[in-house]
């Protein structure tokens, strides 16, 4: 007999009203050239040859001493990967492919100016670079193994550079993304301990000089305020030789990088053979509140990881010349911008600005110009460009045999667009699914094996085994209609050793939930809570909702947010859509959505009817917006995410605080006073 609490739903449990897509096979020259066409990987990384399975990642690196132990787990959750096995990143991406691609292109450094010429910088150009800045990192900023660097850097060459020359002198880079504030950086200074900070004068942005070393100054004096010291501040020139920054620089403190690297012309330095366990680099996570959190990843696992999936998922080959529209300030940057696609000698695209300038065919011309045929982005910079040139792909001479996307789910409607406009329904296409946390990719279809659907990521990745429980720690069983919090049952190289300083929220946040024994040094007891909700199909790939924390409640029926922004998105005008929670005295929480329409189209009645007539059409009544809000753009961050966090403000009468560092601050007002006046 069933009880009340049978009945209950979970409330890590969330109703899914998605439609079942179609599929997409990939296509046949693809299948014909990629590095993995063989579904035996499933069973070399089945369960029962765990951990071992890995290896097959790390065998595609140099080592200087093979490991002893592929896992060690006897102190859990604190994996150590490839232990006994010593190897230096930065030789990894650089030294070892010098014998057969030293004149091949690695970066291919795109200014946002398009006047300016592209600068192609060869593997050989780059071991140079890369030694000179090691040895002044050393002689001059005095910085040794272990020792925290912090870089501030926009997306420039001298980015990679300067995280290859940490590296290879062992030293622990922490990129902080260009668009933080003065605060922010200063505040993962302080938790990182850092005495030496690396930035630039000046950078583009939407068609702007815009001064960054002011940002600089005023993050080193309020690290000092917080205790932490910056002896060295290392200043590259956007254009050397010609100082583009009203900061004046300071005696003693600050230093001009491209005057200074005449001093070490031909310098080499041998690479520091670190452990497989040492960390390779910090990456704070965005959007918290309190402390920041450090993510500590290793030089072993991590590296080993993000080479085989950028491989296998990615399908990089040395000739291919592949662009990821993300910024290296965010982790997406570092494992497949820089570390995965370099240790496997790809030619890498770096583009400074926005994509969008000074028009929507940006990045078209820039894929026809370098013949990218490797593209990689957010459903976000899709959704934008979507909105900004729909027709524009069309203009351009390029051809992509794979696409990317990743950072959030993408819903089908877009999906398609970015198939058949942008991939001109010649490139496979991989939705995948990882975090910060995570290092690499957990889900994604392999390219050319499993058929696409839009909307959903694909089955787990080789040798990750993810589960779906609700709060009680109860498996949701796949194709059952219902979604959960997906966990990860098992350890994986990939995955961030730690919390920087902070083992205790560690556990707390990402194991203690669903541990079934605190006492126990059995990996299958402590799986891994992503926050994240989920459901799987019966063909067994995954849907990602977004983080459990955005549901919405409403009169019982607990909603993702994503599926009622997918039904939005079906309506012709739309281009945008975001959805947030706003107090109801009846049901409680009801979604009030936001939309931005494509260029051309007016906002009016006729719309915000038909976007009301879609989500009712797909969900059903009890998901109808409490008022659909027509808005001329969406408060959004510098890499381009839109900012439900202001919309639920506005939406709920409370301040949004702080929006100077939005890309477009002055849309908050415009937005309020639409809202306002539909309310009044």
């Amino acid at each position: 007999m069933k009880t009340a609490r049978d009945e209950r739903v979970s409330e890590a449990e969330i109703a899914v009203h998605w439609q079942e897509e179609e599929y997409y096979q990939p296509p046949v020259p693809f299948i014909k050239q990629a590095n993995l066409a063989d579904p035996a990987i499933y069973e070399r990384f089945a369960p029962e040859r765990f951990p071992a399975c890995f290896a097959e990642y790390a065998e595609l690196l140099d080592w200087y001493r093979r490991w002893d132990t592929v896992l060690d787990s006897s102190h859990p959750p604190f994996w150590r990967w490839f232990v006994g096995g010593r190897l230096n990143a930065s030789y990894n991406c650089i030294d070892r492919h010098l014998a057969r691609f030293k004149n091949k292109a690695a970066l291919h450094f795109v200014p946002e100016p398009e006047d300016e010429p592209i600068h192609h910088v060869t593997y050989q150009e780059l071991s140079y670079r890369v030694n000179e800045f090691a040895t002044l990192l050393r002689e001059v900023a005095r910085v040794k193994k272990g020792d925290r660097v912090t870089l501030h850097l926009p997306m420039v060459a001298e980015l990679p550079i300067a995280m290859l020359a940490c590296a290879r002198i062992g030293a622990i880079h922490s990129q902080v993304f260009s668009g933080y504030s003065a605060k922010s950086l200063a505040d993962r200074i302080i938790d990182a301990g850092s005495s030496v900070l690396i930035t630039m004068d000046a950078y583009y942005r939407g068609g702007r000089l815009l001064d960054h070393k002011a940002g600089a100054d005023q993050a080193v004096e309020l690290a000092e305020n917080g205790g932490q010291r910056i002896e060295k501040v290392l200043v590259w020139e956007r254009y050397p030789g010609r100082y583009s920054s009203k900061a004046p620089l300071v005696e003693g403190r600050d230093c001009l990088v491209n005057e200074m690297l005449k001093g070490y012309h031909g310098c080499r330095v041998k690479p520091e053979e670190s452990a497989a366990e040492d960390p390779l680099f910090l990456m704070y996570t965005s959007g918290t509140t309190g402390r920041p959190k450090g993510c500590q990843h290793s030089t072993g696992g991590y590296l080993s990881y993000v080479t085989g999936t950028a491989k296998y998922v990615e399908d990089i080959h040395p000739e291919d010349v592949y662009w990821c529209m993300a910024d290296i300030g965010w982790i997406t940057g570092h494992s497949y911008i820089v570390y995965g696609p370099l240790a496997l000698a790809a030619s890498v695209v770096i583009y400074e600005g926005l994509p969008t300038w000074p028009d929507a065919g940006r990045p078209w011309r820039i894929a026809q110009e370098l013949d990218v045929n490797i593209f990689h982005t957010s459903p976000t910079a899709i959704r934008g460009l979507r909105r900004a040139g729909p027709d524009e792909p069309a203009k351009y001479d390029y051809h992509f045999k794979l696409m990317t996307t990743v950072g959030e789910a993408i819903e089908p409607e877009v999906w398609r667009w970015y198939h058949d406009v942008v991939g001109k329904g010649e490139a496979v296409i991989v939705d995948t699914w990882w975090q910060t946390e995570t290092g690499g990719f957990l889900t994604s279809t392999m390219p050319a094996i499993h058929p696409m659907k839009p909307g959903s990521t694909g089955p787990a990745m080789p040798g990750i085994y993810p589960v779906i429980l609700d709060d009680e720690g109860r498996e949701i069983p796949e194709g059952s209609g219902r979604a959960g919090n997906i966990c990860i049952s098992n350890p994986w190289p990939g995955c961030f050793q730690t919390i920087w300083k902070d083992p205790g929220r560690f556990v707390a946040q990402y194991y203690a939930r669903y541990c079934r024994d605190p006492e126990s040094t059995d990996w299958r007891d402590w799986p891994y809570m992503s926050g994240d909700g989920a459901m799987q199909g019966e063909d067994g790939y995954y849907r990602i909702l977004g983080r459990i924390d955005d549901v919405i409640n409403v009169a019982g029926h607990r909603l993702g947010a994503k599926e009622i922004e997918s039904a939005a998105l079906s309506v012709a005008e739309v281009a945008e859509a975001a959805v947030v929670p706003v107090a109801d005295e009846i049901k409680g929480r009801m979604p009030e959505l936001y939309v931005s329409l494509k260029p051309g189209f007016t906002p009016g009645e006729d719309v915000r009817q038909r976007v009301t007539a879609a989500v009712t059409a797909e969900i059903g009544p009890f998901a109808r917006p409490k008022q659909v809000i027509m808005v001329p753009d969406m408060p959004k961050t510098r890499s381009g995410k839109i900012m439900r966090r202001v919309l639920a403000a506005l939406s709920n009468g409370e301040d949004p605080g702080d929006v100077t560092t939005l890309a477009n601050p002055e849309v908050v007002e415009e937005i309020r006073q639409i809202r306002n006046a539909l309310s009044g």
